[in-house]
């Protein structure tokens, strides 16, 4: 009788050191990829905090938080980044959607090469296609001269090195961000809802207020997402065609470091800027989320 009752529980303990095993194998695949994380991503935001609380004499300190609140070209340094990242987002979001639907729209064969398109800026380098808008929208480039010798204009534009330059060229620079998760979206929506919503008496607009665009909204939300912190973190267009007349975030982080060799000054302001992109995405998600709940009601 002890015999029959202690085989099942030897196997049961045999299972349970086989179970721990194979667990402890799955875990050390994983060792790798957390390795080059905590290497690669967790490590360099460590030295960045840590170098934001160090003062120019090597102690701590916390005078440079203090200095992003009582010096004023700070102010104006968030000001401009959040000005600059939210017209970007916007004007992309008014062209990215209808742009998204007509790809959607076209038939299967067209689709493809139409993707091909929108991903042709990502095969050529930021800094290029930034000089090439330079050299488009300067005051002597090919945009004004065509205009003055077609007589449109008598003088110049002014569309290069000031802040619609810069929000031309992150436009163009930002749109596919916000094309593929719309087209992505947009692709899994099942057409027949549409015509499901005209059979009950819907309107071509009120079908896509009610039924299409509810749909769309968690593609739309993650392009807007990508979009505006992808801005926040922005450096080249804005340098170059904004002229030094559209300071961002990243472009005081820079000279702090290359002009004023001040680390701790430059690591406070990524930190800064770290949790403000981190409330975004947190508020985002939460919007995501209830939009999410709207939608399946």
């Amino acid at each position: 009788m002890t015999a029959r009752i202690a085989a099942p529980r030897q196997n049961e303990d045999a299972l349970r050191r086989a179970g721990r095993l194979e667990n402890l194998g799955l875990t050390s695949l994983a060792v790798p990829g957390v390795a080059l994380i905590l290497t690669a991503i967790v490590l360099p935001l460590g030295v960045m905090v840590y170098l934001s609380f160090v003062g120019q004499g090597g102690s701590f300190t916390f005078e440079n938080y203090a200095r992003l609140w009582t010096t004023p070209i700070y102010a104006e340094v968030f000001k401009m980044t959040l000005v600059v990242s939210l017209y970007t987002t916007v004007i992309v979001a008014l062209i990215g959607y209808p742009f998204a639907y007509l790809l959607v729209q076209l038939p299967e064969r067209f689709q493809n090469t139409a993707l091909l398109i929108v991903l042709l800026p990502f095969w050529t380098a930021v800094l290029v296609r930034t000089y090439a808008w330079l050299v488009l929208l300067q005051n002597q480039g090919i945009i004004n001269h065509a205009l003055m010798q077609l007589g449109i204009i008598d003088t110049p534009l002014e569309l290069s090195h000031n802040l619609i330059g810069a929000l031309i060229g992150m436009v163009h620079i930002m749109l596919p961000f916000m094309v593929l998760p719309l087209f992505a979206s947009m692709k899994a929506i099942d057409g027949d809802l549409m015509a499901a919503a005209a059979n009950l008496g819907a309107s071509p607009a009120r079908a896509f207020r009610d039924v299409y665009f509810p749909l769309s909204l968690p593609g739309f939300l993650s392009g807007t997402l990508i979009v505006f912190v992808l801005c926040l973190g922005f450096y080249v267009t804005p340098a170059v065609l904004g002229g030094g007349r559209v300071i961002m975030a990243a472009m005081r982080i820079e000279a702090n470091v290359r002009l004023y060799s001040s680390w701790g000054a430059a690591s406070s302001l990524g930190v800064v800027l770290l949790l403000i992109t981190m409330v975004l995405i947190f508020v985002a998600s939460l919007v995501a989320k209830k939009a999410g709940q709207g939608v399946i009601r």
